[in-house]
């Protein structure tokens, strides 16, 4: 019978929002190929992950647990991986696409002769096989990906592909195993920086539940801080089109879009923001996109659930008076 893992990922302990898409995606995959789902989980401390993944439906969950992990770094991450494979014997291999993923992973599938097909936004079933799709040249065009010689294969999809709250909780719990793997310390002279901390005091938006982002239409640089008042209002994260990191008003951890950050939070309000093809590859996983401009042509009406013509300073403090009395 055909099997899949999905490897889930963790930080400190706290799972990231991209794994539950992960195993969303591998568990309506795993549904239409009647294939077995095993989890798996790579760190130090996996007490509160594991338990948190125990109540995921699937066959069963295995951890790799050693000291070595922590911290971070690619080559005892590939051997952990590799660990988990080689006991497992899945026919696919699925990982949210994240920083360490981008970083090891490659690595894995070369040991295997295989490739990562990375970031795919989806797959189909076509003629009995499976085809996974994923964009070229700034989501311009879309390729379909069919896998061919012996298994395993790897896949990673990207952030908003899928959505976590459709994982499925299985009625028990999965059990848990153990996978053995040994270190050889002296092979791994490196040391990782922290994964996805890109500056000093970056912010990592991809775990953001809400973001309110700003555009040009925002006007001047000075009017940002309006646009912050909303984002306290909201507890949300504030984000930026590319234009303004350009101009130096934000900076570079808060831009949304193809070179910055791909999201999916529960809630998206762009202000000012003419919704360009590269916005809105980051911000399309969004559950619900709220779209503020005063060009009622604009392209982000398009994506919009909710869309308001209007001058966004304007608007936003009638906004931020209607979250505080609410």
């Amino acid at each position: 019978m055909t099997s899949i893992l999905v490897i889930a990922e963790q930080r400190a302990g706290v799972l990231s929002p991209a794994s539950f898409e992960a195993v969303a995606a591998a568990q309506k995959l795993a549904a239409e190929l009647q294939a077995e789902l095993d989890i798996g989980l790579i760190g130090d401390d996996l007490t509160a992950a594991a338990e948190e993944l125990s109540a995921v439906r699937a066959r069963r969950l295995c951890l790799v647990s050693d000291a070595e992990l922590e911290p971070y770094r690619a080559e005892t991450y590939r051997v952990a991986a590799q660990a988990l494979v080689d006991e497992l014997e899945p026919q696919l291999v699925l990982f949210p696409h994240t920083y360490t993923v981008r970083d090891y992973v490659p690595r894995l599938a070369a040991g295997y002769q295989r490739i990562l097909v990375n970031d795919c936004i989806g797959y189909r079933q076509d003629d009995g096989q499976t085809v996974f799709v994923r964009q070229l040249f700034r989501s311009k065009l879309n390729a379909d990906v069919r896998l061919t010689g012996s298994s395993p294969h790897f896949i990673s999809f990207q952030p908003g592909a899928f959505r976590p709250e459709e994982v499925e909780r299985g009625s028990n719990s999965a059990p848990n195993e153990s996978v053995d793997v040994s270190f050889d310390a002296s092979r791994f002279p490196t040391r990782s920086e922290t994964p996805g901390q890109e500056e000093t005091g970056g912010v990592d938006l991809t775990k953001a539940e809400i973001i309110v982002s700003v555009g040009r239409g925002i006007g001047e640089e000075e009017n940002i801080a309006l646009a912050e008042k909303l984002a306290q209002a909201l507890k949300a994260e504030l984000g930026s089109s590319r234009p303004l990191v350009d101009m130096g008003w934000m900076p570079k951890a808060r831009q949304v879009g193809s070179s910055g950050s791909v999201v999916s939070p529960k809630l998206y309000v762009a202000l000012g923001i003419s919704g360009a093809s590269q916005h809105m590859i980051g911000a399309r996983g969004a559950t619900t996109l709220v779209a503020i401009n005063t060009d009622e042509k604009a392209p982000i009406f398009a994506h919009a659930d909710y869309g308001i013509v209007g001058d966004v300073m304007e608007l936003i403090p009638a906004l931020i008076e209607v979250v505080q009395g609410s």
